[in-house]
């Protein structure tokens, strides 16, 4: 009966052992995939791989989405073009003799007027861009993603003017002499005009308004967009994610 009872003993001990192995191990596996993806960040990827397609146009892509939303954000609140430095609007050289007449002659206040209307319409249809810009994004092929990240410092930038400016100007030419018309454009271009015509020997300047208009935003646009990239790939501080800290550093 001894035997029988250390047989019976040992094989409880033995199983109770085993059971406790497998439990131990089945809880490990959670863990082990916990600890693993430390370094992974929302795209999915282990950062600390060498730098691979996948990683390089995942990265180049939320820089893109970071500065390209930033850039319409800024740009369409009020005085987001004026203050923008760069992309600010003024009036067209085609205006420049109008806007030196106006200005010797003290009517000053009517090209200030003017150039504020152009400023507040590029507002109005900026933030009509970002969704057409976002999908130039998502169709980034691995080659374009490689000879941006090598590229200059406005290489995404270019990329951005060859794959959107056509979609970009079919979107928002139509709703530019819309937003002309809301703001009051038109009564103070009518205005400026009417000022310079009133004085001997002038005559109207030969421009098309609202493809000025059109032109200046996308300029406006893209330079924007040209100093964020820049940002991403000069200062570490502007990389405000892992992957972002992963592909740009050198």
């Amino acid at each position: 009966m001894k035997k029988l009872t250390d047989k019976t003993n040992f094989k409880q001990t033995f199983l109770s052992f085993s059971l406790g192995k497998s439990i131990n191990f089945l809880l490990a596996i959670p863990l082990f995939f916990i600890l693993g993806c430390q370094s992974v960040g929302q795209t999915g990827m282990n950062l600390e791989l060498p730098l691979n397609n996948q990683m390089v146009i995942a990265g180049l892509k939320q820089a893109l989405e970071i500065g390209t939303k930033n850039s319409v954000e800024n740009l369409s609140q009020l005085g987001g073009f004026d203050s923008a430095g760069l992309s600010k609007i003024v009036a067209p050289k085609e205006f420049k003799s109008l806007v030196k007449t106006l200005n010797t002659l003290g009517m000053g206040k009517f090209v200030k007027q003017f150039e504020s209307q152009l400023n507040r319409t590029a507002e109005s249809v900026a933030k009509e861009s970002k969704h057409v810009l976002l999908k130039s994004i998502s169709q980034m092929s691995v080659s374009d993603g490689w000879k941006i990240l090598k590229g200059a410092d406005n290489e995404a930038t270019e990329y951005f003017r060859k794959t959107s400016t056509v979609e970009l100007t079919s979107k928002i030419k139509p709703i530019i002499s819309e937003s002309m018309s809301k703001i009051g454009f038109y009564k103070d271009y009518k205005s400026l005009l009417g000022a310079y015509n009133a004085i001997p020997f002038t005559s109207k300047p030969d421009l098309d308004i609202e493809n000025y208009i059109l032109d200046a935003t996308l300029d406006g646009l893209f330079s924007s967009i040209a100093k964020e990239e820049k940002k991403i790939r000069e200062q570490p501080t502007a990389r405000v994610t892992d992957l972002l800290q992963r592909v740009f550093s050198k």
